[in-house]
């Protein structure tokens, strides 16, 4: 009886240290979020993010090892002369005064009218860009079904895959997933990027900063189309890339970027009442 009274503090003391660990043990695996199916395998899926671009951008070293590869060969490319012309300054201040005034007035339309448009120009306007794959559609019944297919899923982006909030900032623009000027605008044009390209021997050449480079193609189209006088709306339906490559017979390695409607502007067209920001609210000089 001595010796239990001896050693029940001893007891005591073990006893509580293995339920201070039991306790810390079981309090961290509440605290730790549960794994993730799918974890390490890549970023959480967003619903709202065009799937069609969740593609093979970045080839990796041990898929350009592969056969079906195409080795560049651009050692010997040859270079050539470069002289552009060169303007006195009050020349070029007034050049570049000249061409803020002329892109400040592009405005993203929406209503626009079905008269014709010289077949020519488009071709023009489509060489001021740089060399991707624009598709050019004017049949009717192929606009038609393009707009099935983008009207069908941007339903579902306004209703459940964009949220409240996004749905509400659109709200100013009056924009809906009804896009009427899918079938009145006399040419659809279909910017899609080459994730690769394809050699005349069927093997596969790497396209490195495909996505930054058909952007910067969007905006030399976008100017082109202001310089002729005609107008669009930059139209980036979620999801729509699948059926249309479909549609229009694209191979697998292009996406969908762009959806530009392009016309003449309608006689009764509005645009929203938007402002440019000021200079020093875009420029930080150092």
């Amino acid at each position: 009886m001595i010796l239990i009274s001896t050693l029940t503090p001893v007891f005591v003391a073990v006893l509580c240290v293995i339920l201070a660990c039991m306790w810390k043990s079981w309090h961290r695996s509440e605290e730790s979020p549960p794994e993730r199916s799918g974890a390490g395998k890549g970023t959480e899926s967003r619903p709202w993010v065009d799937e069609d671009l969740q593609d093979d951008t970045e080839i990796s070293g041990k898929e350009n090892e592969e056969d079906d590869w195409a080795v560049a060969e651009t050692e010997n490319l040859p270079h050539i002369p470069y002289s552009p012309a060169r303007y006195p300054e009050d020349k070029m201040l007034e050049r570049s005064e000249h061409f803020y005034t002329f892109l400040n007035q592009r405005r993203s339309v929406r209503f626009i009218s079905p008269e014709p448009v010289p077949r020519e120009v488009i071709d023009n306007v489509i060489r001021a860009a740089e060399p991707w794959t624009f598709v050019v559609v004017a049949d009717a019944e192929t606009k038609h079904k393009i707009r099935e297919i983008v009207e069908q899923e941007e339903e579902i982006n306004y209703k459940q895959r964009m949220g409240d909030k996004w749905v509400h900032d659109l709200r100013p623009l009056r924009t809906n997933w009804v896009k009427e000027y899918l079938d009145t605008a006399p040419y659809l044009i279909l910017v899609f990027k080459q994730t690769y390209g394809i050699m005349p021997d069927g093997k596969k050449k790497t396209h490195y900063y495909n996505e930054i480079s058909v952007s910067i193609s969007c905006g030399l189209l976008l100017a082109a189309l202001q310089n002729v006088g005609l107008v669009t709306v930059t139209s980036t339906p979620l999801n729509c890339g699948p059926q249309l490559r479909v549609l229009l017979h694209r191979p697998a390695n292009e996406k969908l970027l762009m959806l530009l409607p392009v016309g003449y502007p309608a006689s009764d067209a509005t645009v929203p009442d938007l402002k440019r920001k000021d200079l020093e609210d875009i420029m930080v000089f150092v």
